[in-house]
C-alpha cells in the first residue's frame, strides 16, 4: 500500500498575502537591510520591496500578536497567543531562531520591547494580572516579574535615557516602573487636573524624564516623572494607536486615518491624511507607523501596508493588501490562468495574480461571501453568500450577470459542471440546487438526500453525476441534472470524477487518523497528475498525502503557518502551486509544489527549523512497515517508573497524620538503638533498562549505579564506596570529561540530577524542577560546564543546564516516544542529539529553548529505533546504533550510510581516539576503525574465557551488552544480566561485580555459622554469596520457576527453596543439587523455615492460606495449619520447635502448634515471654512501634532480630531500612533509617554473628551488605541517618518570651484594618467604567447610584509642605535579634524600628534614615566582606508571594548614602525573619515566616534566586552562614539545629545529632555563633535552664549551663 509512506514531494511557502492589522499595533518596522518586517497568522514575514520577495520565520505554533525590533534592527522578537505561549527572538536576515523564551506567560504575549543596548527584553502577558516580565533574552532567563495591572496593557517601552526604568500604559492608567535587583516596582502616573483619567494606547520616551503618550480621545499627554504636565489637544480626532520615535522626531497614527510627524520637542511638522489620497477610503484606521529617513510605513486596520515617501505624501504606495477582519472561506482558482479568487465576510471578492504576487481586482458585494467558483471557460464567477443568495459576475470587469436568492441559509459550496452547462449550489439547509447556465441560471433540479448541511460537492468528468458531503460525514451520489440518488455500488464504482474535494469517500480514507470520527478536516483537493492530495484542517496545518489513500492513518508531510483553522485549500490550474486560506487569520498562503524529481537536486529544503515539527511527526501512527521491535526494547518501553507514593510526598503525608501522632507522643518513647549500620558492599548492577552507565574514573576505579546508590568500585582491593544522596532508583549516569565528577538522574515526582565527586563522594550540585517522574539520560558537554538531561514525562523533556550554578539554560519537548540517549556535541557546546524510538533529532540551543530537526533519512534507510549515539571526529559527524543491528552514519542531519554491526540491537557505543567500539544484544564487543569501514576485532563474552580471578560466574554465554567503556588497557562491559566484566585486549575476561537479573528478588537466608547467604529470585536462579571480604558469588543454579523464599537447615548442609508454582525443593547447600522436592500447593510459596535445633521439621507457608509442616527425615507431610483468612507472609518457630508464629496479609498474628498444626490463641502478654528461635514477624505488641505514621500508605515488609534480641531491623515499601530497639512497644518508636534501596525492601537478615545485615531490594534486584557498628565502636563517625519521624514534646517548659515570640502573627500594614471607620470606595474596588464594547444593555431597573468620587480629582487643596523625618525614638528588640551593628569602626550604630533603617552617629547623636521599606522591618545584617563596606540588608513583613509591591522583600542598601542597591521580592509569604551574608559577601540568605519557614539563597547583586527549600515546620529564629564559607550555614529555632550545604541550586540539610551526652534532648535554640575553628558551632538554648551548647561538625559535644538570672 502506497499510503504507508509519506509522499516524496514537498511544498515550500512562497508568498503570504495579508498583514495583521486588527487587534494589534506597532507591528511594522524597517530592518537594517531596508526590508520590512511584520507578521500575519503564525508567520513572521520579512519583505524586500526592492526584489518583491518574502522570507518567512515559522518558529511559532499559533497567532503572533506582538513584535519588537532590536535597536540594531537585525533581530526581531515576536510573541504569540496560546495556552503556553512563548517569545521567539530571530534574525531577520537568516530567519533562524536565536532564542526562545517560555514557561512564564499564559494566554498570550501582548507587548514586547527591547532596552537601549538590546540586552534585555520586556514582555507583557494576556493573563488576568497582565504580568510584566523582564528577560535576559540571550540566556533565555527571566530576570524579574511583577503583576502589571488589573486591566489590559496596550504598550510598554524602556526609558532609553534612564537605565532600569520602564513605562507601560493601558486601560485608564499609565505606570512608571523601576527595576532593582529582581523587583519591578510601579508608580502610577498622576493625571491630576491637567487632563482626564483615560485609556492610554501608546507611548514614547524622550530626554529629561519626559514621556509622550497617545490617548483614546486623540490627545497627546506629556509626562514629566510620574506627573502629567501638559496635553496636546486634538492631535488626532480619534484614538492614537501608534507612536514611533526616530532620530528626527516622532510619528503618530490614529483611528482618524491621519499620520502626523512631530519634531523632537513635539512641535508639529506635517500631517498626512491617508483618507484623501488615491488609495484611501472612508473609515481607514492606522494601527502602526514607522518613520525612517524620508520613508514612512503605515499599517492599517484592514490589512494594508502603505509606504509613503515624505515629499510625495499624497501618493502613498500600497505594498501589501489582504482581507479585512471577518472569516475567510471562499476560494476558487481560474481554470486556465494563474489566478486565485477569494471572498470573505468583509464582503469583498478579490482576484490575485499568483505570478506577480499581487491583487489585480477587487469588488465589494452586499453580503458576506462564503464560497466561489469559476466556470470552465473562465468567463463567469459565481459567489455564494451568507444570506442564502448567490451572485454571478463577469470575471473580466466584475459586472453582475445574475443575483438569485432561493434559500434562507448560507450557501457553503457551489461548483460548475465540467461541460459548463450546470451550476450546483449547496446550502446549509441540506439541499443542493442545480441551475442551467445557458438558461440564465434557471433552476433545473434539486438533490434532497442529505440530513445535514452541505460541505463539499464534486462533478463527474462526464457531468452526469454529482457527489456531496454533508456535516454528518455522509457521502451521497446523485444523477444529474434531475437529482435522483444513486445507491448501486457498481454504478458508483464506475464513475470518474472531474475533481476530488470531498473529505469522505474511499479514495481519501487515509486522511483521517486511525481512531477518529471527527470533522476537523475542512477541505481537500486532489492532484491526479502528481498523485498527491492536499488537506486543510482546524489545527492550522496543511498536509500532503499520497492519492488515492485508502487506509486510515496514512503517512503525510505537514506544513504549519496558519494559526487557527485553515478553511479551504486548492491546487492552481497547472498544479504548480497550492493556495490555502485561513479562517480567523484571513490570510492567503501560496505554496510552491516541488515534485519528486526536483527533490533530488533540492536537498537544501531539508526539514525546516521550527519549534513545532513541520515534518510528519504524528504520521508515524501506522507502524505496520516497521520490523517487530526487539523483545528487549519492547519490554523496556513498557516499563513505567510511576510510584504510588514518591519519597517527596512523605512530608505532606506526615502532616496529614499529625493528629494520630499527637495522641501517641504523649507517652515517653524509647531512644533509637545505639547500634548503627553502614553500607559495606552491593551485589548488583542496573543493566536491564539502562545503557552506557559504567565508566572508569581518573584513578582507574569503576563507577556505576544500582538501586538508589552510585557505586565506586576499586577492583584492586575489591571494595566499594557509595554516593547515597539519591532516594529512589537511579536511571542514568554520565561521567565528566575529566573523569572525576559523575552525574546521576533518578526517579521522582520532581526528579533530581546529582553531580558528585568520585573522590570525596560529596554532591557538588543538585538539579531539579524541570522533569517529571524521572530522568532517563544525562550527558556532560566536552568542556564539562554544561549538562543535558532527558525526562520520562510524556513529552520526554530535554533540559540543558549550567550545572555548577544549578541553572536551567534551555528546555524543549523531546518526543512523544521514549528517548534513550542524549549526547552533546564535543565541538559546539550549543548542539546536541537525542536518539530513541523511531527518533533521531539534532538540536541547537536558542536562548531558553532548543530547536530540533529530525534526521533526514532519505532513501537510504527506514525510520528505525535508535538505541545509542555518539559524535565522530568532526562536529558534523554523528553515529547511531539501531534496534536492528545497523550503525547509521550522519553528516549534519542527513543519513549518509548504514553499516551492519551486530545481530540484534546495538545497545552501546563508545568513541575512541582512532575508532569506535560497539556492543550489542548478541553479546559481542566489536572494535571499528574511525569510519566504520572495517571491524578490527571482536570479543565474544563466553564462559570459557573467564579468567581465574573472577568474582563470580557467567550465567550464560553472549549476554546482552548494555554498556561499554574503555580505559586503562581494558574494555569494561556491563550486561543486561547485571554483570560487570573487564575484557583484556588479549582476550581473557574478568567478572568484577554481579547481581540478580530482571525480576523481583524476595528470598534471602543467611547461613547458620558461615558468612554466606543464599538468595532466590523471580529470575529463576538460586545463588550463594560470600559475605566475607572476597565478596563474590560462590554458586548459582537455574530453577524451573522463580522463587520467593529460602532457608538453610540448622546444620547448614541443606537449603530449602520455595518456588512460585507452589512447589518447593531441598538442595545440597554446597553443590546446589536436588535432594528432594514436593508440589502440594498451587500458589506462591511465601516463607519456608526449618525448626530450630536438629531441623527436624520444615514449615512451608503459601499464598493459598495454608502452612504445611514436613518431617525432614521421613520426607512426609505431617501437619497442615488452617485458619488464616489471607495469604501467609512470615513464619517463625519458637526455640523448642513446638510453636509457630504466623503473619498473614490481613495483618493477623496467629499461632499454631507443631507438628500437627492446631491453632492456638495466646494472649499478647504471654507472647513476649515465649522465647522465639527467630523473629521475622512484623505484627504484635513487641513491634507495634515499627509501623510508621503513614502506615496506611506503606507496608513494613520484613524484619529480623539480632541474636542478642536487642536490635530489630526492618525493611519497608518505601525502600527504607530502619533499626529499632527491641521490643518496640508503643506506637511510632524512634529509629534510625537508611536509604539505599529504591523501592520495596523485600527481606532483611542478620548474619549468624550479627556482624552484618543483609538486605534485598525487590525491584532493584540488589543485595546489599551492611556492617553493624556497635555503640562503643562508632566514636567519631558521622555515618548516621536522619533520626526518627517525629520530635517528642519532652523538653520541659519554654521561657515565656520565647513562647510569645513563637506565636506572634504579623499583620501586614498594607492589609491591616483601619482604626477610623472610613466611607467611600477604594479606587481599586470602584466599578470600572464599562468599556465601549461592554456597555450595559438598556434596562428598566432604577439607575445605579453614581459612584463616590473618592479621589477628588480637580478639587485642588492647599499644597502641604513635605514632612521630613528628623529623629526616631525606639528600637525593635521585642521579637528581633542580632539587629544592632557597629559601622565605621564604632563611630556609627545601625539598627531599625518600624519600617525605617536608622544610622545613628554615636558622637553627634544625629540620625539618618533609609525609608524605602513600606512595612515593618524584622531583621537586619551587615556585609562583613571588605569589598562591600557599609552594605546592609534588611527584610520586611509583606503579604502573599505574588511578586507585587506588597510582597515581602529584602532591601540591600548602602548605609552611608542610603542608595538602594538591590531589592529581592521573595516567595516567603508573611515576611522575612532572618538575613545573613555569605563569606564572600556575594550571597545572601533569607528565612521566611511562612508555614514551611522557607530558606532562600540569593545572588543579591543580580537579584537572582539560587536556591529555595522548606526549612523546618516550626519557627526558625536565626540562620547564619559559616564565616569562612559560601556554601554552608546553620539554622536554629524551635527544637532544631540544622546544618545546611548549598549544592548548585539545591539545599541539603542534616539535623544536629545529640551525641552520647547523657540525657541530651533537642532544645529550642535561640542564637548561634561560630568558634575560632569554624566547624565548631555554639548555640544558645531557650529552656528555662539557660545553657550554651557546643557542636562539632554536626554532633553536640558539650553543654554548659549559665547562671540563671
Amino acid at each position: 500500500m502506497a499510503a504507508r509512506s509519506a509522499p516524496s514531494c514537498h511544498l515550500r511557502l512562497e508568498w503570504v498575502y495579508g498583514y495583521r492589522g486588527h487587534q494589534c499595533r506597532n507591528n511594522l518596522y524597517y530592518t537594517a537591510a531596508k526590508e520590512i518586517v511584520y507578521f500575519v497568522a503564525g508567520v513572521g514575514v520579512v519583505y524586500s520591496p526592492r526584489e518583491h520577495r518574502q522570507k518567512f520565520y515559522r518558529g511559532h505554533s499559533d497567532d503572533i500578536i506582538s513584535l519588537a525590533l532590536h535597536p540594531e534592527r537585525v533581530l526581531v522578537a515576536t510573541g504569540q497567543v496560546g495556552k503556553e505561549p512563548y517569545i521567539c527572538v530571530w534574525d531577520s536576515y537568516t530567519v533562524q531562531t536565536v532564542s526562545v523564551l517560555k514557561d512564564v506567560h499564559t494566554h498570550g504575549i501582548a507587548c514586547l520591547a527591547f532596552d537601549l543596548d538590546g540586552q534585555r527584553l520586556v514582555s507583557v502577558g494576556l493573563d488576568s494580572k497582565n504580568a510584566v516580565c523582564v528577560w535576559d533574552w540571550k540566556r533565555g532567563r527571566m530576570l524579574s516579574m511583577a503583576p502589571g495591572h488589573t486591566d489590559r496593557i496596550f504598550d510598554i517601552s524602556w526609558d532609553l535615557y534612564q537605565p532600569n526604568k520602564l513605562v507601560s500604559c493601558g486601560v485608564k492608567h499609565i505606570k512608571f516602573w523601576s527595576l532593582c535587583g529582581n523587583a519591578l516596582t510601579p508608580k502610577r502616573g498622576v493625571f491630576g487636573k491637567t487632563g482626564d483619567l483615560q485609556t492610554i494606547l501608546c507611548l514614547a520616551c524622550a530626554r529629561d524624564e519626559l514621556t509622550y503618550s497617545g490617548a483614546l480621545n486623540g490627545d497627546i499627554y506629556v509626562w514629566k516623572g510620574i506627573n502629567l504636565i501638559r496635553t496636546i489637544q486634538g492631535a488626532h480626532t480619534a484614538g492614537i494607536f501608534s507612536m514611533n520615535a526616530c532620530e528626527e522626531g516622532f510619528a503618530t497614527g490614529g483611528r482618524d486615518g491621519c499620520i502626523r510627524l512631530w519634531d523632537l520637542t513635539f512641535k508639529p511638522i506635517t500631517v498626512i491624511d491617508l483618507r484623501e489620497t488615491d488609495q484611501g477610503y472612508k473609515g481607514l484606521s492606522v494601527r502602526s507607523v514607522c518613520w525612517r529617513g524620508d520613508h514612512i510605513l503605515v499599517g492599517t486596520q484592514d490589512s494594508e501596508i502603505f509606504e509613503i515617501v515624505v515629499h510625495e505624501r499624497n501618493k502613498p504606495f500600497l505594498i501589501m493588501q489582504g482581507h479585512c477582519e471577518g472569516e475567510l472561506w471562499a476560494l476558487a482558482v481560474h481554470p486556465t490562468k494563474p489566478l486565485a479568487v477569494t471572498g470573505s465576510d468583509d464582503r469583498s471578492v478579490r482576484i490575485w495574480s499568483l505570478v506577480d504576487h499581487a491583487l489585480i481586482a477587487r469588488c465589494n458585494m452586499e453580503e458576506p461571501i462564503r464560497c466561489a467558483a469559476v466556470n470552465v471557460d473562465g468567463i463567469h464567477l459565481a459567489l455564494g453568500m451568507k444570506d442564502g443568495s448567490f451572485t454571478v459576475l463577469r470575471v473580466r470587469d466584475m459586472t453582475e450577470v445574475v443575483h438569485i436568492k432561493d434559500r434562507k441559509e448560507a450557501i457553503h459550496e457551489l461548483k460548475y459542471s465540467p461541460d459548463g452547462t450546470y451550476l450546483a449550489v449547496g446550502c446549509n439547509d441540506s439541499s443542493v440546487d442545480i441551475y442551467g447556465v445557458a438558461q440564465r441560471y434557471k433552476k433545473v433540479g434539486e438533490c434532497a438526500g442529505s440530513l445535514s448541511f452541505i460541505t463539499h460537492l464534486d462533478w463527474s468528468s462526464d457531468s452526469r453525476y454529482l457527489q456531496t458531503n454533508d456535516g454528518s460525514g455522509r457521502r451521497l451520489l446523485y444523477r444529474m441534472p434531475g437529482g435522483k440518488e444513486v445507491t448501486s455500488k457498481e454504478e458508483i464504482k464506475a464513475v470518474h470524477w472531474a475533481s476530488w474535494t470531498c473529505v469522505s469517500g474511499l479514495e481519501v480514507n487515509g486522511i483521517w487518523p486511525k481512531y477518529s470520527d471527527t470533522n476537523d478536516i475542512n477541505s481537500v483537493d486532489g492532484n491526479y497528475v502528481g498523485q498527491v492530495l492536499v488537506t486543510a484542517d482546524d489545527y492550522g496545518v496543511v498536509k500532503l498525502f499520497r492519492y488515492p489513500c485508502l487506509r486510515k492513518g496514512a503517512k503525510f508531510r505537514k506544513y504549519i503557518g496558519h494559526s487557527a483553522h485553515v478553511t479551504n485549500v486548492r491546487w492552481s490550474h497547472d498544479y504548480q502551486w497550492v493556495i490555502s486560506i485561513g479562517g480567523a487569520d484571513h490570510s492567503i498562503f501560496q505554496w510552491k509544489f516541488i515534485p519528486e524529481r526536483k527533490l533530488k537536486d533540492a536537498l537544501h529544503i531539508a526539514p525546516q527549523e521550527s519549534l513545532a515539527e513541520s515534518n510528519s511527526d504524528e504520521s508515524d501512527s501506522d507502524l505496520s512497515d516497521v520490523p517487530e521491535l526487539d523483545s528487549e526494547i519492547e519490554q523496556e518501553t513498557q516499563l513505567t517508573y510511576h510510584r504510588q507514593v514518591y519519597k517527596e510526598d512523605l512530608p505532606q503525608l506526615k502532616e496529614q497524620c499529625k493528629e494520630k501522632q499527637k495522641s501517641a507522643t504523649s507517652k515517653r518513647r524509647e531512644h533509637a538503638p545505639g547500634n548503627s549500620i553502614r553500607l559495606h558492599f552491593i551485589h548488583g548492577y542496573r543493566g536491564y533498562d539502562c545503557r552506557s552507565n559504567l565508566f572508569y574514573t581518573q584513578i582507574g576505579e569503576i563507577v556505576y549505579h544500582v538501586a538508589a546508590v552510585g557505586v565506586i568500585y576499586n577492583r584492586q582491593q575489591n571494595t566499594q564506596r557509595f554516593y547515597l544522596g539519591h532516594d529512589d532508583d537511579i536511571l542514568c549516569l554520565a561521567i565528566h570529561p575529566l573523569k572525576d565528577f559523575v552525574a546521576t538522574g533518578q526517579v521522582g515526582r520532581d526528579p533530581s540530577i546529582h553531580v558528585w565527586d568520585t573522590e570525596t563522594v560529596k554532591p557538588l550540585s543538585i538539579l531539579k524542577g524541570y522533569h517529571q517522574y524521572g530522568v532517563c539520560a544525562v550527558d556532560f558537554s566536552a568542556d564539562g560546564k554544561r549538562l543535558a538531561s532527558v525526562g520520562i514525562d510524556d513529552s520526554h523533556t530535554i533540559v540543558l543546564w549550567d550545572w555548577k550554578k544549578g541553572e536551567k539554560l534551555s528546555v524543549a519537548r523531546g518526543s512523544k516516544d521514549k528517548i534513550f540517549v542524549v549526547k552533546m556535541n564535543p565541538y559546539v557546546p550549543d548542539k546536541l542529539i537525542t536518539a530513541g524510538i523511531k527518533h533521531m533529532k539534532f538540536w541547537r540551543r536558542a536562548g531558553g529553548g532548543l530547536i530540533g530537526r529530525k534526521g533526514y533519512i532519505g532513501t537510504l534507510g527506514k525510520n528505525d529505533t535508535m538505541m545509542c549515539a555518539v559524535y565522530g571526529w568532526t562536529e558534523e559527524m554523528a553515529f547511531s546504533g539501531t534496534s536492528t543491528g545497523d550503525v547509521c552514519i550522519w553528516r549534519d542531519i542527513f543519513l549518509v550510510k548504514t553499516v551492519k554491526a551486530h545481530d540484534g540491537p546495538v545497545f552501546s557505543m563508545h568513541a575512541l581516539e582512532k575508532g569506535f567500539v560497539t556492543g550489542g544484544k548478541d553479546g559481542v564487543v566489536a572494535l571499528w576503525d574511525d569510519s566504520f569501514e572495517r571491524c578490527l576485532k571482536t570479543y565474544a563474552i563466553k564462559r570459557a574465557d573467564l579468567a581465574p580471578g573472577s568474582k563470580g560466574l557467567l550465567l550464560e554465554d553472549n549476554p546482552s551488552i548494555r554498556a561499554i567503556s574503555l580505559g586503562h588497557g581494558h574494555i569494561l562491559v556491563g550486561t543486561k544480566n547485571g554483570e560487570i566484566l573487564e575484557v583484556d585486549k588479549s582476550g581473557p575476561i574478568t567478572l568484577l561485580v554481579q547481581g540478580h537479573m530482571e525480576g523481583e528478588v524476595w528470598g534471602l537466608a543467611t547461613h547458620p555459622y558461615l558468612p554466606i547467604c543464599a538468595t532466590v529470585s523471580d529470575d529463576k536462579t538460586l545463588r550463594i554469596w560470600d559475605l566475607s571480604p572476597s565478596h563474590c558469588m560462590l554458586a548459582v543454579r537455574k530453577l524451573k520457576k522463580g522463587g520467593r523464599c529460602c532457608c538453610f537447615s540448622p546444620d547448614g548442609k541443606a537449603l530449602a527453596v520455595g518456588l512460585n508454582d507452589g512447589s518447593f525443593l531441598m538442595a545440597n547447600a554446597d553443590t546446589l543439587e536436588d535432594l528432594v522436592s514436593f508440589h502440594h500447593r498451587k500458589d506462591i510459596i511465601s516463607d519456608i523455615q526449618f525448626s530450630p535445633g536438629s531441623g527436624k521439621y520444615l514449615a512451608v507457608a503459601s499464598h493459598d492460606n495454608f502452612i504445611d509442616i514436613y518431617n525432614v527425615v521421613s520426607s512426609k507431610r505431617v501437619g497442615i495449619c488452617k485458619g488464616a483468612t489471607s495469604y501467609i507472609t512470615h513464619i517463625d518457630w519458637d526455640t523448642r520447635g513446638k510453636l509457630l508464629q504466623v503473619n498473614t496479609g490481613a495483618k493477623e498474628q496467629l499461632f499454631f502448634e507443631a507438628p500437627r498444626g492446631k491453632k492456638q490463641t495466646i494472649p499478647s502478654v504471654e507472647v513476649e515471654k515465649i522465647s522465639w528461635a527467630s523473629w521475622t514477624s512484623v505484627l504484635g505488641l513487641c513491634c507495634e512501634g515499627i509501623w510508621p505514621i503513614i502506615g496506611e500508605v506503606t507496608d513494613v515488609t520484613a524484619s529480623c532480630l539480632t541474636s542478642d534480641k536487642m536490635v530489630l531491623a526492618t525493611g519497608d515499601d518505601l525502600g527504607f531500612v530502619k533499626l529499632f530497639r527491641y521490643p518496640a512497644k508503643g506506637k511510632f518508636a524512634k529509629f534510625k533509617k537508611y536509604v539505599a534501596h529504591s523501592t520495596h525492601v523485600t527481606n532483611v537478615r542478620w548474619t549468624y554473628d550479627d556482624s552484618m545485615l543483609v538486605t534485598l531490594g525487590g525491584a532493584d534486584m540488589s543485595l546489599m551488605v551492611w556492617t553493624n557498628e556497635m555503640e562503643s565502636y562508632r566514636e567519631k563517625k558521622s555515618c548516621d541517618s536522619e533520626e526518627s519521624d517525629i520530635d517528642s514534646e519532652e523538653d520541659g517548659g519554654y521561657d515565656s518570651d520565647v513562647t510569645r515570640e513563637n506565636e506572634i502573627s504579623y499583620t501586614i500594614r498594607a492589609l491591616s484594618t483601619n482604626i477610623r471607620p472610613m466611607l467611600g470606595v477604594k479606587p481599586h474596588l470602584q466599578q470600572k467604567e464599562p468599556s465601549v464594547d461592554e456597555r450595559p444593555p438598556v434596562s428598566r431597573a432604577p439607575p445605579q447610584p453614581e459612584k463616590l468620587q473618592s479621589n477628588n480629582v480637580g478639587k485642588k487643596k492647599r499644597p502641604i509642605e513635605d514632612l521630613v523625618l528628623e529623629l526616631a525614638f525606639g528600637y525593635r528588640g521585642r521579637d528581633c535579634r542580632n539587629n544592632v551593628h557597629y559601622l565605621n569602626d564604632g563611630d556609627d550604630i545601625i539598627y531599625h524600628t518600624a519600617s525605617v533603617g536608622i544610622l545613628h552617629n554615636v558622637a553627634t547623636g544625629t540620625q539618618s534614615f533609609y525609608q524605602e521599606h513600606n512595612d515593618d522591618i524584622l531583621c537586619l545584617t551587615v556585609n562583613q566582606h571588605p569589598k562591600f563596606i557599609n552594605i546592609v540588608a534588611t527584610g520586611q513583613v509583606g503579604d502573599s508571594a505574588d511578586m507585587s509591591a506588597t510582597a515581602p522583600s529584602v532591601h540591600i542598601w548602602d548605609a552611608v548614602n542610603k542608595q538602594t542597591l538591590s531589592i529581592l521580592r521573595c516567595s516567603h509569604s508573611k515576611g522575612v525573619c532572618s538575613v545573613s551574608f555569605s563569606a564572600t559577601g556575594k550571597l545572601l540568605l533569607s528565612v521566611g515566616l511562612d508555614p514551611e519557614h522557607t530558606i532562600t539563597i540569593w545572588r543579591w547583586q543580580e537579584g537572582a534566586r539560587i536556591a529555595c527549600r522548606a526549612g523546618h515546620n516550626q519557627r526558625i529564629f536565626v540562620a547564619e552562614f559559616r564565616p569562612d564559607s559560601d556554601t554552608q550555614f546553620v539554622s536554629v529555632g524551635i527544637k532544631h539545629v540544622k546544618f545546611w550545604t548549598l549544592a548548585g541550586r539545591a539545599l541539603l540539610s542534616k539535623k544536629g545529632l545529640l551525641s552520647t551526652l547523657e540525657d541530651a534532648r533537642m532544645q529550642t535554640m535561640l542564637a548561634v555563633a561560630f568558634g575560632a575553628v569554624p566547624s565548631v558551632v555554639m548555640s544558645v538554648c531557650g529552656k528555662i535552664t539557660y545553657c550554651v551548647e557546643w557542636w562539632l561538625e554536626r554532633t553536640m559535644g558539650l553543654c554548659l549551663p549559665c547562671i540563671p538570672p
